[in-house]
């Protein structure tokens, strides 16, 4: 029976091109209003931007991997709803970061449940783990610093302690790096190699890396970010694992919050 007998819809190659820039458009948008506008109209606009995406998939006949590409983007959106609407004031603030990074990571363990998804296929492997965490922990150092010449936080406590360290890598590590580097290095960038290739894959998820990021309304940080991204994107491309990605990704973060805080002040004085 033909698709318009059975009322349904159906997505060539195109179609699904511009449906997926329509939701890349409309993530950047929700981002902006989110970071600069309001919080609450961004909340909504995400709560849009995933309906529409499950709607659409649900009446329009599409390719198995255009579905799966679909609802991997519809995560990012369900990311922000998540993380931004539920109480989380009656969390203690140290445990805020294990808290929201453990339902982004629920997030990308139901979506790869629900597609038959395999851990090893995203990268979890053990082929040269070691070489690549190190590998991603020396790009991290230099990186960390570039970030913190962009963003100069404030250091979490007024002294240096071994303890929030240890805290802080503990995060970064297993809740941080590890959520966001499955979601968009793992999902995200694979779901759309599959129909895009690789290179459309890389510069769509670095993109969208980025616009996650508008939150520090830095344009500098963009920028870094989308670079970083990209970096990241190609990184596990070539090597097929996401064991680099998440040290980088950690590292650098520990780097930023954690370290350069309290060790630029000394170089600087130094030089002074």
């Amino acid at each position: 029976m033909s698709n318009y007998l059975t009322g349904k819809l159906k997505f060539n190659s195109t179609s699904f091109t511009v449906f997926i820039i329509s939701i890349f458009i409309a993530i950047l948008i929700s981002q902006y209003i989110f970071a600069y506008r309001d919080v609450t109209y961004g909340i909504v606009l995400s709560l849009l931007i995933t309906l529409s995406i499950y709607i659409v998939v649900s009446i329009v006949t599409m390719k198995e991997e255009y579905i799966r590409s679909a609802e991997s983007l519809a995560l990012i959106p369900l990311y922000v709803l998540f993380t931004s609407s539920l109480p989380w004031f009656f969390i203690n603030q140290q445990y805020m970061i294990p808290a929201v990074y453990s339902v982004i990571l629920a997030l990308c363990f139901w979506h790869m449940k629900e597609h038959g998804i395999d851990f090893r296929n995203l990268g979890f492997t053990k082929h040269k783990v070691f070489k690549y965490a190190l590998l991603g922990l020396l790009f991290a150092i230099p990186s960390g610093f570039i970030e913190y010449m962009v963003l100069t936080p404030m250091p979490p406590s007024p002294f240096f302690e071994v303890k929030y360290l240890l805290r802080d890598t503990i995060y970064m590590l297993f809740f941080v790096g590890l959520a966001e580097e499955l979601l968009f290095r793992g999902l995200i960038f694979n779901d759309l190699k599959n129909i895009f290739g690789w290179k459309s894959a890389l510069i769509g998820q670095g993109v969208l890396f980025g616009i996650m990021h508008l939150s520090w309304r830095s344009p500098l940080e963009i920028v870094f970010t989308t670079a970083a991204g990209l970096f990241l994107g190609y990184f596990y491309y070539r090597t097929n694992s996401l064991a680099g990605p998440i040290s980088m990704h950690a590292v650098n973060n520990v780097m930023l919050v954690s370290i350069v805080p309290y060790l630029y002040p000394l170089i600087a004085g130094w030089f002074s």
